[in-house]
């Protein structure tokens, strides 16, 4: 064939040493994205452009010295970097063919540039299939980023899909314009704008797998540090933010224990998971991890059953905790591995965070459950507390009051029939034995309100405000609505036993001369507020946390054990408030007013 190219000007020589300083930027581009990441479509990406360098470096030759061999090493490597390009963006993707096609075409450029350039006389027929071989590829290579974009709506992917098909069209004009010297130089300016925007595409897929991967796993960070004021469990949330990551169908979570481990939790297409065996390919990814301890993508669709369980690759994150493996975070999906672009550090910290969320969970959960079991106790010894005032007062009411009573009789018989000299002492004594009996009813009455038993919680409560109010110089004013939510036994006697006690501190302790009582009922409660206009609670101890140790410690316990809140304070105006909350159910009417 006829080997003659038209009079290369210095113009034309400018461009192509233009576009060998680009290619080389672009072979360093994917040298350090390779080095950082370890990705191998990164080194496959350097090692096109390496080769479309080399090629470039054969045209010079040729244009400088129009050695033949220089125009088939142009073709072949030419060729080669369409395949290239074309294999990295299918490893890209991780759907590579199988590898004879690569054979077959890595085979095609050599083969068929040495019939072209020795044996074929018409330029046609030799650049022809050279030429559709070159756009077919660099065309399938945008078909792969097209359908990637698809997949998981990729803007650096469809840009890439957009440059390589107007690169694969550019390459049809070869033959009919840049071989005759017409598109000379700005085919080269062409190209050097496809390789531009080739590289951008490039660091955009890389800058987009950062964004996402950060912002999936900064967010999950964030919720696991909330775990306390959530309702959704570590593993729910790690796998609900696992399937937000570009091209993930199914997340699943694997936990090693001494039986060899399995998985506890899935969503997505891996919800069955912990119920039904896993494919193969899962396994082998959690071996990986296991053994390893660090990130690993295994690819394949071997043992599935059907295409429901057949996946394109499998992502585990190990799960840390401490130094050893306690688990794993697997993903899988149709387009590639999600945390492509994020550091291997990065993924370890993040399984050591799920590693140390799911144990704070644990303690979590065994702190719930002791807390339970606490307030159970505290319940039961409340309970039996009160049992136990009942027996005594019981015990004084029916036995000590009726014995000090039978001797008060005694004592007004003997009076009747006794001598008058000692009349005077009798009638001392039975004064002291009616002093007696009062304060033992007294003593019985606060042990067990009976009141509370015979009459309810509001006419107890406002009897309770009256008899402390009927003592000198104090005030005690009551007010209740009218109808009070239906409340348990506990709960009544803990509201009961909180106004006694704390009525009883502001006489004792408060020196005021008027205690205010509100008892109110809001958003499904029963509030109490017990407030004086005392000297209040010492500056240094303004809750009064100091002065709990007694009563009001009982009275805590007693409403932390019904389910409510207690707190302590000093007034806006002085003087000590108590104020408690306990949950109650539908109001219903009963007997009480307003105020008193």
């Amino acid at each position: 064939m006829d080997l003659s190219v038209p009079l290369v000007s210095l113009t034309e020589l400018a461009a192509a040493y233009l576009q060998i300083a680009v290619t080389l930027g672009l072979v360093v581009l994917c040298g350090v994205l390779y080095a950082r990441y370890r990705k191998p479509y990164f080194g496959l990406w350097a090692l096109a452009w390496a080769v479309y360098g080399t090629r470039l470096g054969a045209i010079v030759s040729f244009l400088h010295t129009g050695a033949s061999g220089w125009l088939y090493w142009h073709q072949v490597t030419t060729g080669w970097t369409a395949a290239i390009l074309l294999w990295a963006a299918l490893v890209f993707s991780r759907k590579p063919p199988s590898r004879w096609w690569f054979v077959v075409l890595g085979l095609f450029p050599p083969i068929w540039s040495f019939v072209a350039i020795y044996r074929l006389d018409n330029f046609y027929l030799a650049a022809g299939p050279a030429v559709a071989f070159l756009s077919a590829a660099t065309a399938w290579t945008a078909w792969v980023f097209y359908r990637y974009d698809r997949e998981v709506g990729s803007p650096a992917a469809r840009l890439l899909a957009g440059a390589m098909t107007l690169w694969a069209v550019h390459h049809l004009d070869y033959p009919f314009l840049r071989a005759k010297g017409i598109w000379s130089p700005w085919g080269y300016y062409l190209d050097i704008l496809f390789q531009l925007v080739v590289g951008v595409g490039v660091l955009l897929l890389v800058l987009e797998d950062l964004d996402q991967g950060l912002r999936t796993l900064t967010a999950l960070s964030g919720e696991l540090q909330q775990r306390g004021r959530r309702s959704e469990g570590v593993p729910e949330a790690v796998l609900r933010r696992a399937l937000a990551l570009r091209g993930v169908h199914g997340s699943a979570l694997y936990l090693a224990r001494e039986s060899g481990g399995a998985f506890v939790h899935g969503a997505g297409v891996c919800a069955l998971w912990p119920y039904e065996d896993p494919p193969e390919s899962a396994w082998r990814a959690v071996d990986r991890v296991r053994t390893m301890g660090v990130p690993a993508v295994v690819q394949g669709r071997e043992g599935g059953r059907g295409p429901f369980w057949a996946h394109p690759y499998t992502a585990a994150i190990p799960v840390l905790r401490g130094l050893n493996v306690a688990g794993a975070l697997v993903v899988v999906g149709e387009a590639r591995d999600p945390f492509t672009a994020l550091d291997t550090q990065f993924l370890e910290a993040f399984g050591q965070q799920v590693g140390a969320a799911l144990e704070n969970e644990d303690l979590y959960r065994s702190l719930e459950d002791r807390t339970e079991e606490l307030e159970r106790l505290q319940i039961r010894m409340v309970r039996q507390h009160e049992e136990e005032r009942n027996r005594l007062s019981r015990e004084l009411h029916d036995e000590t009051a009726q014995v000090l009573a039978a001797v008060n009789m005694q004592l007004g018989l003997l009076r009747e029939k006794g001598d008058e000299s000692i009349a005077t002492a009798l009638d001392r004594a039975r004064a002291l034995v009616g002093e007696g009996i009062k304060s033992i009813r007294s003593v019985t009455r606060n042990l067990r309100p009976t009141a509370l038993d015979d009459l309810g919680l509001l006419p107890a409560m406002r009897a309770l405000a009256r008899d402390f109010g009927g003592q000198e110089a104090l005030t005690v004013t009551f007010e209740a609505p009218p109808v009070l939510p239906p409340l348990g036994g506990d709960a009544e006697l803990a509201l009961y036993r909180t106004l006694q006690e704390a009525l009883a501190n502001s006489v004792r302790h408060g020196q005021c001369t008027h205690v205010n009582v509100v008892l109110s009922v809001g958003e499904g409660e029963v509030h109490l507020e017990v407030a004086d206009d005392g000297v209040g609670f010492p500056r240094d101890d303004p809750k009064g946390l100091n002065r709990t140790r007694g009563g009001l410690a009982g009275i805590r316990e007693r409403i932390g054990g019904v389910g409510g809140a207690f707190t302590l304070e000093n007034g806006p105006n002085g003087g000590a408030r108590v104020r408690v909350r306990v949950p109650a159910g539908v109001p219903t009417a009963t007997e009480g007013g307003v105020s008193s």
